[in-house]
Formats: structure tokens, C-alpha cells, sequence
């Protein structure tokens, strides 16, 4: 999970837990900005979510839109 790693050593944050209504979601800032709000699917691992997170930060940090699943 190499921009997972990235993003922190960057001084950047992730969040795994529960969000108002949602059981688990995974978010991640780079201190500025939201790069990606996902919402933990029915039968997903912990270990696929944070893939998906990786995923999403290499997309927005090669110029892609953030990810939002939380807001809509």
C-alpha cells in the first residue's frame, strides 16, 4: 500500500471507523484537502477497503477527482 505509506510520511492522515450512520468508512486527507471518503461494502475485508484507499490517492494524485461514497 505504497501511497497509503506516501501520503503519511507526507504528513497527510487516514481515518478507518464508524462516520455518523456508517459502520465503517475510510478517509484520507493530505492536510489540505479530502482525497477519499469510501464506505466499507457488505462482506468487504479491512484489507480490500485499504486497497481501494491506495487506489483512490494513486487516481487523485495523478490528477483524478477526489472520491466521496459518504456524501454522494
Amino acid at each position: 500500500m505504497k501511497n497509503i505509506e506516501a501520503l503519511i510520511n507526507d504528513g497527510g492522515e487516514i481515518t478507518l471507523g464508524a462516520i455518523g450512520g456508517i459502520d465503517c468508512a475510510a478517509t484520507v486527507a493530505d492536510g489540505h484537502n479530502s482525497l477519499a471518503m469510501l464506505v466499507r461494502r457488505e462482506g468487504e475485508t479491512l484489507n480490500a477497503l485499504l486497497r481501494r484507499l491506495d487506489k483512490a490517492i494513486a487516481a487523485v494524485r495523478d490528477g483524478g477527482d477526489p472520491v466521496d461514497e459518504i456524501n454522494g
